[in-house]
Parts: structure tokens; sequence; C-alpha cells
């Protein structure tokens, strides 16, 4: 029998969370926008540029760059907006996605399909017109496993949904990487590792804090069917793995002082926050950790572009 876990979403009067649900789009276009998911594409570009300057060895082309960020945010837009297709019935029960366009009836099901394979079949046209083959391929694999793996899957069926399907986020490495070079190497296969790895503790971190939500809505997250003190201690020992992935790059991708001191401090840094959830097991504490986890991706790749710009004198 699955255990609740030791820390309940907080909720205002009425059932509300105190966040409070995001705000519902007031018009078509903002709907379709809000398909997308924007803030999540935000985090997958955050990924994608360095690995290009990376595979670059110095600053890639502007064309090559704006039309892999390009063709990168259709495919994940894409992807987004069939997942709230294949959700929307869930949605519905979850105070924290309860306004989404499809549960409020702002867009038609059917209407949100077309957008979104018209998303992906201008992603793949747009990379592989502009960038290569494989690039286009490698984000078409993306959305197919996102979609097919874990929204039709995994999701609603095991407790390791977001751990193997977290596998679709990190594919903007690939991407990235193909784009520039045509080939995949060692090290964006060591980049892809270290995003497979950060996304179970980033996304149990908010699981933590809305698993009321997912346990309304049936969906068998980790912290919904386990106690919190198994949550945290997975959540640490993907960490201290992560932490060890992203210094293997350091002599993989002949990377310096920089960059290797930067993962070193921030995998501390992401072990401590976890060890401290464990202790201080509150809403505010995970929430903390979420935010420090979105902080903790974005200087770590920072870091390893400006470490690769400044050696090579860009």
């Amino acid at each position: 029998m699955a255990t609740r876990p030791l820390v309940p979403s907080r909720l205002a009067p009425g059932g509300v969370s105190a966040h409070g649900p995001r705000r519902a789009p007031r018009s078509v276009v903002g709907g379709y926008v809000a398909l997308t998911k924007p803030r999540i594409i935000e985090l997958l570009l955050i990924t994608t540029v360095p690995t290009m300057v990376l595979a670059e060895q110095g600053w890639p082309e502007w064309s090559l760059l704006f039309i892999t960020l390009l063709g990168g945010s259709l495919a994940a837009g894409g992807a987004n907006a069939i997942n709230m297709v294949v959700d929307r019935d869930i949605d519905q029960l979850m105070e924290r996605t309860r306004n989404r366009p499809l549960v409020t009836g702002l867009i038609a099901p059917r209407s949100a399909l077309i957008f979104a394979l018209a998303l992906e079949a201008l992603a793949f046209a747009v990379l592989w017109a502009g960038a290569n083959l494989l690039s286009a391929v490698l984000a078409l694999s993306a959305t197919l496993f996102y979609v097919f793996i874990y929204t039709l899957w995994l999701k609603r069926t095991s407790r390791q949904n977001i751990v193997i399907g977290g596998a679709a986020g990190a594919v903007p490495v690939l991407v990235g990487w193909a784009a520039v070079r045509n080939s995949l190497d060692w090290e964006p296969f060591v980049l892809f590792t270290a995003i497979f790895l950060w996304t179970p503790p980033h996304f149990w971190a908010l699981a933590i804090r809305h698993a009321d939500d997912y346990r309304a809505a049936n969906v068998p997250m980790l912290p919904t069917v386990s106690s919190m003190a198994t949550t945290v201690r997975h959540m640490f020992t993907y960490t201290v793995v992560l932490t060890a992935s992203t210094l293997v790059l350091a002599p993989v991708a002949d990377l310096g002082p920089l960059y290797w001191v930067s993962a070193l401090v921030l995998g501390l840094g992401f072990m401590l926050g976890t060890i401290d959830l464990g202790r201080n097991p509150t809403p505010a504490r995970s929430m903390r950790l979420f935010a420090f986890s979105i902080s903790y991706v974005t200087v770590l790749f920072v870091a390893m572009a400006a470490d690769v710009l400044i050696r090579h004198g860009v």
C-alpha cells in the first residue's frame, strides 16, 4: 500500500494552493502559447547554447545558433502541447494545472493536436534545412519518447516515471552538439547523462510541494507513493551521482578550473540542500530546493561555456 508523504501541500481556504493556480490565458493566442509551456522551453535552451559553444570550441555562427534554438523550441513546444492534449483529464483534477487552455475549454483538443503536430513538422524542417538531418532526427526522437514513453505509459503507471521519462529533457544537448558537429561524441553523452540525473531530484522537489495534486489525479510521483525519507534518500543519491558525472566532463571535454570548481561547489550545494530538506520537510524547503536546481543547471552550463570562451580567447 502506498504511504502518504510527510509533507502535504499547503492549501489556502477553499482548497486553492497557497501559491495559487497559474492564471488562465485570456486569449486564444495566449492559450496556444501556454500549450507550449514556455518556461520549460527556456530551461531546455539554457543547456543547448553552452553545448553548442563546447562543440564549436568557441561561439557558434549566429545563424546556426538561431536555427537550432528555433527548431528546438518548436519541437519542445509541440511535445508539450501533445502532453497537454493527453493529460487534459488529469489536469482538471490538479490545482496547479486547472487553468490550462484545454481544461478551461479555451482551445479544443483537436485544434491543440493539429497545432502540436504542425510545430513538430516545422521543427524537423527547420533543423534539417538549417542545421542537419541528425539534429532534426534527435529532436523528433525526444518528442516521441516524451509522448509515448513518458506521457502515455510511465506517468500514470510507475513511480519511476520522471526518472525514465526525463531522458527526453536531456536530448537538447545532443541536438545542440549535432547541429554544430553533425555527429555525436563522448562530451554530449556525458552532458546527456548529467541532465538525465538532474531531472529526478529537480522534479521531485516540485512534486513534494504539489503531492496532494498528484494524489488527486492518481499520478504515482515518488513523493505521493513513498515516505518523505525514501524520497529524499533517492534525491540525495541522484545528486551525488550527478555531481560525479559533471566532474567527469572536465577531463572528457578538456575543461579548466572555472568549470570543475563550479561543478564541485554547485554539486555540494545541491547535496546540502537535499539534506536540509530531509531535516526540515516543509513545502517551502522543497520549493527552495526546486528553485536552486534551476539555478544549478543554469550556472553549471554558463560556467562550461565561459570556461571554453575564456580559454580560447573569444
